[in-house]
């Protein structure tokens, strides 16, 4: 067996090996924490998650093959000495990474150069390790031994973080008490090793009282997570923020400024409070008049309640069933006083359940509960796991669920910013339905936005279409005659107003696109080109 004699002492003891094995775990999982982290936190601020996906890991991944390179010119002698403290290093840089990117784009224009550094630094860092780790233990294997060892311990340790990061630690530590997290572990590997193989170290007290003091410097930033985030988050709205969640699925934020509230969820705005009636009355009273004896409602999304409020003014309904993902989002629309006061304690009434579920695969698993009326008020598709729930597969599960003379709406973003992502829904919708009818409001906080109506029955007879005049006027008809008890209930919705919903300006009319399916997810192409030129 060859055991370089520099190398062997470094190492003394065959039974330290195990030490070293697990220390590849470890490093394992704290290198793919930090492509996730990055990748979650680039997300967040800047939207398009398989663009960021993508780019963080090929970049990881490049400047870990720059590392294994960097590697082979370091000298065999003191290589526990490097090993350690670049396991230290890896701590201090990776730990302050979610911090470091807060403030980056909090503060700075400069996040993509800071992410870059940091990913390089941490790659790189990483791509030095392993082989350095491997040539300690090959002192005591051969190659080929050596090899599967370190390797097995290290996939090993990929497939633990892949769970860890989206299952537990994001949902409950948050980003940055994620980050300062990952670095502990890092640092804590670090320290171990000093103690194990401190007879072999050069400087070890002074090693050791640098990292733990960086490890007590940690600590602390990991308690003080959340201030931290808080402070520099701050930065990014213009209002106060009164309340904060990070769940398994976005991450939630609540501003308040005298008597507007607005709900971000990654950075987006979803409402305020100001003026949400513009947007929740006609997405909910104006389908409801194209479905003929509306009694049970489905709503896909819709967890802060304020559309559920607004299908409440009519006591005819008799079952509403709410589809949310995210069990913080409806928590937070059923039990924050600010938000029972919004949506009038919406979720507190008996003919509302919810189901904290993914919307596709509701729609798909049971096809004999059919709905009257199915409201879906998803966010934008500015990805492809929300922009599934914009194709023509969900649009032909929803039909199914559909009643013969039942309506569907959905929110289909702005027909000015995002004039091309609005009529690829349009145009979607059409694949599948029999009918569709697109309209728009105005929405102070949003600017000028776009819903779709789709029916399952023909609104007009064969070879015939409404006009945009006849269209109106049979909405209003259908809305304001059938339904007298609105009267005194809408604080946005008129006849008149209603009219100028059917009519597109010159530069939102009609522009032709393809439909969106699962395959070519053309709507996240069409929407990320729309509004890559407006800060939102």
């Amino acid at each position: 067996m060859n055991k370089p004699s520099n190398i062997q002492t470094s190492l003394t003891q065959k039974a330290s090996v195990p030490i070293l094995l697990v220390s590849v775990f470890i490093i394992a999982i704290c290198g793919i924490l930090y492509e996730l982290l990055i990748s979650s936190i680039s997300s967040y601020f800047l939207g398009s998650s398989v663009l960021h996906f993508s780019l963080t890991i090929g970049l990881f991944l490049s400047f870990m093959g720059l590392g294994a390179y960097l590697s082979k010119f370091i000298p065999d002698k003191h290589l526990l000495d490097r090993f350690i403290m670049i396991e230290v290093w890896l701590g201090i840089i990776g730990g302050a990474s979610g911090a470091l990117l807060y403030v980056s784009y909090a503060i700075t224009e400069n996040y993509y150069l800071i992410a870059f550094l940091l990913l390089g630094s941490i790659g790189t860092l990483v791509g030095i390790e392993i082989p350095i780790l491997t040539r300690i233990i090959r002192g005591y294997f051969n190659l080929k031994d050596t090899l599967a060892q370190v390797l097995s311990f290290d996939y090993l340790g990929a497939l633990i973080a892949s769970i860890l990061f989206p299952l537990f630690l994001l949902p409950y530590l948050g980003l940055t008490r994620t980050s300062f997290f990952i670095g502990l572990l890092n640092l804590s590997v670090g320290i171990f090793n000093m103690l194990v193989f401190k007879k072999q170290l050069v400087r070890f007290k002074r090693k050791l009282t640098f990292t733990l003091l960086i490890t007590a410097l940690y600590i602390i930033g990991f308690f003080s997570a959340f201030t931290i985030s808080g402070y520099f988050e701050q930065f990014l709205y213009q209002d106060d923020i009164v309340f904060t969640k990070q769940s398994r699925y976005q991450r939630l934020v609540v501003t308040q400024w005298k008597n507007d509230t607005r709900l971000y969820i990654d950075g987006n705005l979803q409402f305020s409070s100001v003026d949400e009636y513009r947007y929740h009355e006609p997405l909910v009273h104006i389908p409801l008049a194209l479905a003929k004896k509306p009694e049970s409602v489905l709503f896909l999304g819709a967890g802060d309640g304020l559309a559920i409020r607004e299908i409440l003014k009519h006591p005819h309904i008799q079952q509403i069933h709410v589809v949310d993902l995210d069990p913080e989002m409806t928590k937070l629309g059923k039990s924050h006083p600010v938000f029972k006061r919004l949506n009038q304690s919406a979720f507190y009434n008996p003919k509302v359940k919810v189901f904290n579920q993914d919307a596709f695969k509701f729609v798909e698993k049971d096809a004999k509960q059919l709905y009257s009326l199915i409201i879906i008020d998803l966010p934008d598709p500015n990805d492809i796991n929300v922009g599934k729930l914009y194709t023509r597969e969900f649009y032909s599960l929803v039909k199914r669920r559909l009643a013969k003379d039942g309506a569907m709406v959905t929110q289909s973003t702005s027909p000015f910013f995002a004039r091309k992502a609005f009529w690829c829904v349009n145009q979607t919708l059409q694949s599948v339905f029999p009918a569709v009818v697109p309209y728009t409001v105005n929405v102070p906080s949003f600017g000028q936005w776009g819903f779709n109506i789709a029916l399952s029955y023909p609104l007009a007879p064969q070879g015939k279409q409404f006009s945009k005049e006849g269209m109106a006027n049979y909405l209003n008809r259908q809305l304001f005659d059938e339904h007298p008890h609105l009267k005194g209930k809408l604080r946005y919705l008129t006849p008149a107003v209603l009219n100028s919903f059917m009519y597109f300006d010159k530069d939102m009319t009609r522009l032709p696109t393809e439909v969106n399916t699962l395959n070519t997810q053309k709507l996240v192409q069409y929407y990320e080109e729309g509004w890559r030129n407006y800060n939102r």
